[in-house]
C-alpha cells in the first residue's frame, strides 16, 4: 500500500489577457491552489482548484498548517477513512469555501495518487462507463466591453462549427429587454437544435426579478437556466423551478453530500454541477453523483475539464463536461503540460495513468507559485 512521504502546496496567480465580466462581478485575473502529494515508493498525485481573483494564500496556509500534515505516513488507500479526518479538522475553520477546497485538492490528489500507482487512468481506477471519450458542451458567451449581440452569435456559431452540439452563454448581467436580445441572437445564429445553456451567476435575489428575465428567455428554449440565485437561497431555487418551463441547474459553488441532497430534495435542480474541486473532492463528488441518481438526477460539473472527463466517464447520470476552447477565461490550462483533445463535440479521455498529466513547473513559477512541502 502507498504511504505518504510528501504533501507540497503552491498558489499561483495567472492574470487574464482581457478583463472579462459575468452577470454580477468582473475578473482581471485568477488565483489557483495546487497540491503534489508523494508516495513513499515514488508515484506522485496532484490536485488544484480555483480560489478567487484574490488572497489565494489562504488556501496554503489551510493546507499548509491545517490539512497536509494529517495526511502524512498514511496510506493513501484509505481516502474515505482521510477524508473524514480531513473534514473533522476543517468542521471549526470552514466546512465550505476555501478550506473545503483545501479538502477537496487534497482528497482529489490522493485518488490520482492511486491510480497512478495502479497503472490506471482515473476513469478506469474509477470503474469507467465510458473509456474512450465524453459528451460536452461549449462554455462561453462572457461580457467584453464592446460585444455586440452579433459578436456574441458569431462565437457561439463558431463552437458548432468546431462539432458541440450544446453551447453556454453568461445572462443576467443587463436588463430583460438587453439580454433577450443577447439569447435571440445566439438562438439565430446556433440554430433550433443545437443545445442553449444560460448561466446567470447568482443574478437575482427574488423571485419577481428572475420570471421577469424567464419569460422573456422561454421562447428561446433554453436548456437551462444555471444559478439564477445565490447558493443559500434554496428555497428559491425550488419556487422558480416550479414556475418556469426551463430547468433549474446550480451547485457549482455547493458544497458537501449534505446540502446537496436538500437541493435535490426540495426540488431546487433538475441538474447538479457539482464541482470536485469544490464540494469536497473526488470521493465526496461521487456520494453526491450517486445521490442524484437514486433521484433521477443528472450531473454535468462545472469547470475544470481536465477533472471532470474522468468523473463524468465514471458516471451513468453524468450528461456533459464542461469545456473551454481556449485559455483566455479558463487560464488554468497555462499551468499543465498537455491538454485534452476534441472530437466532434465530446472530449477524448487520457489514457496514461491518474489524470494523465503533469503541472508546467515553469509555468507555476513563472505564475508566482513557490512551492512548500510537508514532510
Amino acid at each position: 500500500m502507498p504511504v505518504i512521504e510528501s504533501v507540497s502546496v503552491a498558489v499561483c496567480e495567472v492574470p487574464l489577457d482581457r478583463v472579462t465580466s459575468f452577470s454580477t462581478r468582473t475578473v482581471s485575473s485568477r488565483h489557483y491552489g495546487l497540491v503534489k502529494i508523494r508516495s513513499r515508493d515514488g508515484h506522485e498525485g496532484i490536485g488544484f482548484c480555483y480560489v478567487g481573483s484574490r488572497a489565494g494564500g489562504i488556501l496554503k496556509s489551510a493546507v499548509e498548517l491545517l490539512l497536509g500534515p494529517l495526511l502524512i505516513g498514511q496510506e493513501s488507500h484509505r481516502t474515505e477513512g482521510l477524508w473524514q479526518t480531513l473534514y473533522q479538522e476543517a468542521l471549526l475553520q470552514g466546512r465550505a469555501g476555501t478550506v473545503m477546497r483545501g479538502v477537496s485538492i487534497l482528497d482529489t490528489a490522493l485518488w490520482d495518487l492511486n491510480a497512478r500507482s495502479a497503472g490506471l487512468p482515473l476513469h478506469d481506477y474509477l470503474g469507467s462507463n465510458e473509456q474512450v471519450s465524453v459528451p460536452a458542451y461549449a462554455s462561453g458567451g462572457y461580457y467584453l466591453d464592446g460585444k455586440s449581440p452579433a459578436d456574441l452569435g458569431k462565437e457561439l456559431a463558431g463552437y458548432v462549427a468546431q462539432g458541440f452540439r450544446a453551447v453556454k452563454m453568461k445572462t443576467g448581467r443587463l436588463s430583460p429587454a438587453e439580454e433577450e436580445a443577447r439569447i435571440a441572437a445566439a438562438r439565430d445564429a446556433i440554430g433550433p437544435d443545437v443545445l442553449l445553456m444560460l448561466d446567470a451567476n447568482n443574478a437575482w435575489a427574488d423571485l419577481p426579478t428572475a420570471m421577469d428575465y424567464m419569460r422573456r428567455f422561454e421562447a428561446y428554449d433554453p436548456y437551462w437556466i444555471e444559478e439564477p440565485f445565490s447558493p443559500d437561497a434554496i428555497d428559491l431555487h425550488a419556487r422558480l423551478a416550479a414556475r418556469t418551463s426551463i430547468t433549474v441547474a446550480t451547485g457549482e459553488i455547493e458544497v458537501g453530500r449534505w446540502r446537496f441532497r436538500e437541493l435535490v430534495d426540495c426540488g431546487g435542480a433538475e441538474i447538479l454541477q457539482a464541482d470536485a474541486a469544490v464540494c469536497g473532492g473526488i470521493s465526496e463528488w461521487r456520494k453526491i453523483a450517486a445521490y442524484a441518481d437514486c433521484r433521477g438526477v443528472t450531473v454535468s460539473p462545472h469547470w475544470f475539464h481536465d477533472l471532470h472527463a474522468p468523473l463524468v466517464a465514471a458516471t451513468t447520470n453524468a450528461r456533459f463536461v464542461e469545456f473551454f476552447t481556449d485559455d483566455q477565461v479558463l487560464n488554468f490550462r497555462r499551468l499543465i503540460n498537455n491538454q485534452l483533445e476534441l472530437r466532434q463535440g465530446r472530449v477524448v479521455l487520457r489514457q496514461s495513468p491518474g489524470l494523465g498529466f503533469e503541472f508546467d513547473e515553469q509555468a507555476v513559477a513563472h505564475a508566482g507559485g513557490q512551492w512548500t512541502r510537508i514532510a
